[in-house]
């Protein structure tokens, strides 16, 4: 279904399907990431990607209008490109241990050490909170710092757009 969902988005012209199906894709997303055990990302996932992108876009589209213009010439550049960085992560996913592999170094040293050290190292009973809010405190900041600023960048887009009407522009 993933699949049939992006090869539904490369065929539309018209952006507000593409907004909708994007928000489909990131729902569909979330459920394979329930499939998989990591609820924590996959409500991350349907929160930030079905949920505040989807609205965020839509303003966006409230802005541009609903139709992707036409290109100008053939866009042969940007497919080469998009062509190199996909050779260079597929190259780089190479390298990975086996799906689920009990000898990985994530199972081997990273985790023992959390589940055994998280209490002394953070003072936080939850290891999941440990980690997230801890370990990968910075991470988290990050992450939390970008969605606030896209919030920030559309409603900000929305207010020029209502004075511009004021004042009879």
């Amino acid at each position: 279904m993933m699949a049939a969902t992006v090869l539904a988005i490369i065929v539309q012209r018209n952006l507000f399907s593409v907004v909708v199906l994007a928000g489909v894709y990131s729902f569909l997303m979330a459920t394979v990431l329930v499939a998989l055990d990591a609820v924590d990302v996959a409500m991350t996932e349907a929160s930030v990607g079905a949920g505040i992108s989807t609205v965020l876009l839509l303003g966006a589209l409230y802005l541009c209008g609903g139709e992707e213009a036409k290109p100008l010439s053939r866009p042969w550049l940007p497919l080469v490109v998009t062509l190199v960085i996909v050779a260079a992560l597929v190259y780089g996913t190479l390298g990975l241990p086996a799906f689920s592999d009990p000898q990985a170094p994530i199972h081997t040293h990273v985790v023992p050490r959390y589940l055994t050290q998280a209490l002394a190292e953070t003072g936080v009973p939850n290891v999941v909170t440990a980690v997230l809010a801890s370990y990968r405190g910075y991470d988290t900041l990050g992450e939390t710092v970008v969605v606030f600023t896209a919030g920030i960048g559309v409603i900000a887009l929305l207010r020029r757009r209502r004075r511009g009407k004021e004042d009879g522009k």
